[in-house]
């Protein structure tokens, strides 16, 4: 048996990214539809907050499972703080973002912070269900 945090000969290290192609997949045929539900209900503006804000959803759920999928690799211990730090920043930045945003009164804010919020649900439940489904089938050992 290997000591805590170092990973042993023949483990397979790249699970920990293996379901990252089905939510990207998930996620632009999400904001196909969000732009699509945008441009129709709002126009070419609400097209692009729409789409824009799955986009948001996207780029800081895949930051941070490469950069957690990292630190596991090279030290377990590294995602506490790690995690913290990147959900303080994250959330930091979206807040700056949006007031930014809000305080030009572009129309488009609305469509945005929604596309935001599917774009959240879908990755969850798209994750969920990868969890419970494939990874769960996979052999472990």
């Amino acid at each position: 048996m290997a000591e805590p945090g170092v990973v042993e000969p023949g483990t397979d290290r790249r699970w920990r990214l293996r379901h990252l192609p089905v939510l990207l997949g998930a996620s632009a045929a999400l904001a196909v539809v969000a732009a699509v539900v945008g441009g129709v209900t709002g126009g070419v503006t609400a097209a692009v907050g729409a789409a824009a804000g799955v986009g948001v959803t996207v780029l800081s759920y895949t930051l941070t499972t490469v950069v957690l999928a990292r630190a596991d690799q090279v030290n377990p211990q590294l995602l506490l703080p790690l995690g913290v730090g990147l959900y303080v920043l994250k959330f930091s930045l979206l807040g700056v973002v949006l007031v930014a945003v809000a305080s030009t009164g572009w129309p488009g804010l609305i469509p945005l912070c929604l596309g935001i919020v599917a774009g959240v649900a879908v990755w969850t439940a798209v994750h969920l269900w990868w969890l419970t489904t494939v990874h769960a089938r996979r052999p472990h050992g």
